[in-house]
C-alpha cells in the first residue's frame, strides 16, 4: 500500500508540473499569434512580408484576414479583434480611428493607382478609360465604399464619363477574378493586382489615373491583444525591407 500510495503522488506531482508548463496556458511564455487586418491589394506583398516576420521573430505566426478595406473597417467598429490594420485608402482608416479603436497615428507606407485589365491580348481593343462606357462592353468595378471603387468614382466625376458596369465588386481581387475567368471583358483595378496577375490579363493605363490615387495607411489597433508584435509588424512594413518588397509587388512610396 505504502508503494502504491508513493506512486501515486509521483503521478500527481508530474500532472502537476505539465499543466503548469503546458504552452497554452494563460502565464506561458511565447510570442503568439499576430492578426492583421489588410486591404485585398495587399495579399501578395503582406504575404512576403509576414514570412520575413516570422523568420525575425521566432515563434510567432501572422494571421491575415484580406477583404476590402471598407467591409474590414466595419468589422472591426463592430467589435471584431484585430493587432494591426493596413487599408488601400486614408477614409477607411478614418472611420476606424474616429471610433477610437486606432493607437497612435496611422503612417502612409503605400500608393497604388488604377489601371484597366482586360482578357490577354485585349480582343475588345480597349484603350481609353473612355472606352469603358462603349455598348456591349463587359465592365467589372468595385463598390463605392471600396478604396478601389471610391477612386473609380472620382475618375468619373472628373472626365464626366459615367460607367455602366455588368456587376460592382466587394475587393479588387474579386475585379480581377472575374476577368481572368473569362467573365468580364474589362475591370478596373491597381497597378499592383495587373502585376501579379501576369500573363493572365494585358493591361491598358490611362492618364485620369493619376488624379485619383490611392495612398495606404497602417496603424497598430488600439485593444491589440500582441501590441509589441503589432509595432514590430509596422515597423517592418514601413521599414527598408518592407518597402522594397512592395516596391517589388508594383506599389509607389505614398
Amino acid at each position: 500500500m505504502r508503494q502504491i500510495g508513493i506512486l501515486a503522488g509521483v503521478v500527481a506531482m508530474t500532472l502537476a508540473a505539465g499543466c503548469g508548463a503546458h504552452p497554452s496556458s494563460p502565464g506561458a511564455a511565447g510570442p503568439g499569434r499576430l492578426v492583421v487586418f489588410a486591404a485585398a491589394s495587399l495579399k501578395p506583398a503582406f504575404g512576403q512580408i509576414g514570412a520575413q516576420f516570422k523568420a525575425q521573430n521566432p515563434g510567432s505566426d501572422v494571421e491575415f484576414d484580406f477583404a476590402g478595406s471598407s467591409e474590414l473597417a466595419t468589422q472591426l467598429t463592430q467589435g471584431a479583434t484585430a493587432d494591426v490594420f493596413a487599408s488601400a485608402d486614408t477614409a477607411q482608416m478614418d472611420t476606424v480611428a474616429k471610433a477610437g479603436l486606432v493607437s497612435g497615428n496611422p503612417t502612409n507606407f503605400a500608393s497604388n493607382t488604377l489601371v484597366i485589365v482586360t482578357a490577354p491580348g485585349n480582343p475588345k481593343n480597349v484603350g481609353s478609360f473612355g472606352d469603358l462606357a462603349r455598348p456591349g462592353l463587359g465592365v467589372v468595378i468595385c463598390q463605392r465604399p471600396v478604396p478601389c471603387g471610391a477612386a473609380t468614382r472620382h475618375v468619373e466625376d472628373s472626365t464626366g464619363i459615367r460607367l455602366n458596369p455588368v456587376s460592382e465588386e466587394p475587393s479588387v481581387t474579386d475585379v480581377l477574378n472575374k476577368v481572368t475567368t473569362g467573365q468580364a471583358d474589362a475591370g478596373l483595378v491597381y497597378v499592383t493586382d495587373a502585376h501579379s496577375a501576369g500573363n493572365k490579363v494585358t493591361t491598358v493605363s490611362f492618364p485620369e489615373a493619376a488624379g485619383a490615387v490611392n495612398v495606404y495607411p497602417i496603424a497598430v489597433l488600439k485593444n491589440a491583444p500582441r501590441p509589441t508584435l503589432a509595432q514590430r509588424f509596422v515597423a517592418l512594413v514601413t521599414g527598408d525591407a518592407g518597402q522594397n518588397i512592395l516596391a517589388q509587388s508594383g506599389f509607389a512610396k505614398p
